[in-house]
């Protein structure tokens, strides 16, 4: 199907006048005083499970994850060799960060996909229609410490958009930003349809339409384009790409693929959840001062992630941390299955617990507590200045209904 050329370039001022207001200009002129990386490790402290499950842990179905796991209090130094508690789990940042002024929570990410709008062309196939806008926003990734983002749609990271295999895609694409922007996709798709200067990077105030087939099936991403690109990514200009196999495609797996069809009653069995690894440069020295999944440090340890061990668990993990060349992904007591890319319908890797991921690398991981006696089950990348700095949270093993 043609791409409407009509929108391409189209002023679209009037949206910036009327959209959600902005933050000031994003670039600093002027070094902060101290550094955020000493202000976050002086914020760490020890905390007894009791404590932090009084004050602080929010499941995603009950007001008292903890319940039932408390974890002993342990010495005033994180570091103690003689910290009878949890190591990592007893230092937390000191404060709550405010979902609402932020306007996306980290819990309600997880489950969040973007599926837009759909309709029937000729030939039969679906067209899947997804708007997105470029806005400047400044958000708070931990308590008390703000940060003057590039976003998608107002959060960090974008949308997490989601089709089929197979379908035709259409993403109206609207810079209300204040620099230059564009939507590049990991896939298959025409030159003119990159997002790179002259196929779809527009200036403030204009408008492209992305159009291209959803190819291959697996767990993608898209960011902006612009440059200097590493400043575009770092400001929070990411999201997650995930394109469903089509079981009918593949019928020497057909049952495999009907369960990462969202909203097919294979799928349902799964517990899914969106991860994007990311790191914050708060003082623009080029080192980030704030590691975390979804954006808020340590909003896991703070929210544990609630897990029906009758379920199995998918997770799709992008790493699009700046400034650092690799992040990991680490699993306490349990290991996982890994589809590198997502492009495959058989694991690439078997029973492993740790996985290392490359800028704008990603993968699904699926795993099971069925075996698995309740509790909090701690995952965290396996660099330890990432995990202090805010790159941690539990998943909260329960029995259905417990």
């Amino acid at each position: 199907m043609p791409v409407d050329t009509s929108k391409r370039g189209r002023d679209v001022s009037s949206a910036v006048e009327t959209s959600r207001p902005t933050a000031p200009p994003a670039m600093v002129t002027e070094p902060v005083s101290a550094s955020r990386r000493a202000l976050l490790v002086g914020g760490l402290v020890a905390a007894g499970g009791a404590a932090v499950a009084a004050s602080r842990a929010q499941s995603q179905a009950t007001p008292d994850p903890m319940a039932g796991h408390a974890m002993p209090g342990g010495a005033v130094d994180p570091y103690s060799a003689h910290d009878s508690g949890m190591a990592h789990g007893n230092m937390t940042m000191v404060g709550q960060v405010d979902h609402a002024r932020n306007g996306f929570d980290p819990t309600a990410m997880l489950t969040d996909w973007e599926t837009g709008r759909t309709e029937v062309l000729p030939d039969g196939r679906t067209l899947r229609t997804f708007e997105v806008d470029a806005i400047d926003v400044e958000i708070e990734i931990a308590p008390g410490v703000f940060f003057p983002a590039w976003t998608f749609n107002g959060r960090v990271p974008g949308p997490a958009l989601r089709a089929k295999e197979g379908e035709r895609l259409r993403i109206v694409f609207r810079n209300l930003g204040s620099h230059p922007h564009s939507m590049h996709f990991h896939g298959i798709h025409s030159a003119r349809m990159d997002g790179v200067q002259g196929a779809g990077l527009i200036d403030p105030g204009e408008e492209f339409v992305y159009e291209f087939d959803a190819k291959p099936f697996g767990c993608h991403l898209y960011h902006c384009h612009a440059l200097p690109l590493k400043r575009h990514m770092h400001k929070g200009m990411y999201g997650l790409f995930v394109v469903d196999p089509d079981p009918a495609r593949h019928p020497e797996f057909a049952a495999v693929a009907a369960s990462r069809v969202l909203g097919s009653p294979e799928n349902a069995e799964w517990q899914e959840l969106a991860m994007v690894m990311n790191g914050f440069d708060t003082n623009f020295d080029g080192e980030n001062e704030v590691y975390a999944v979804n954006t808020v440090g340590q909003a896991y340890m703070n929210a544990p992630i609630r897990i029906d061990k009758s379920r199995p668990v998918r997770i799709y993990l992008m790493n699009a941390t700046e400034f650092d060349p690799i992040n990991s992904f680490h699993l306490h007591g349990n290991f996982f299955d890994y589809y590198d890319t997502g492009t495959q319908l058989t694991p690439t890797l078997r029973t492993v617990d740790v996985i290392m991921q490359c800028q704008a690398q990603r993968g699904i991981l699926e795993f099971s507590f069925a075996d698995h006696e309740d509790g909090m089950y701690m995952f965290h990348a396996h660099q330890a200045e990432f995990t202090e700095l805010g790159w941690m949270g539990f998943f909260d093993v329960r029995e259905a209904g417990a």
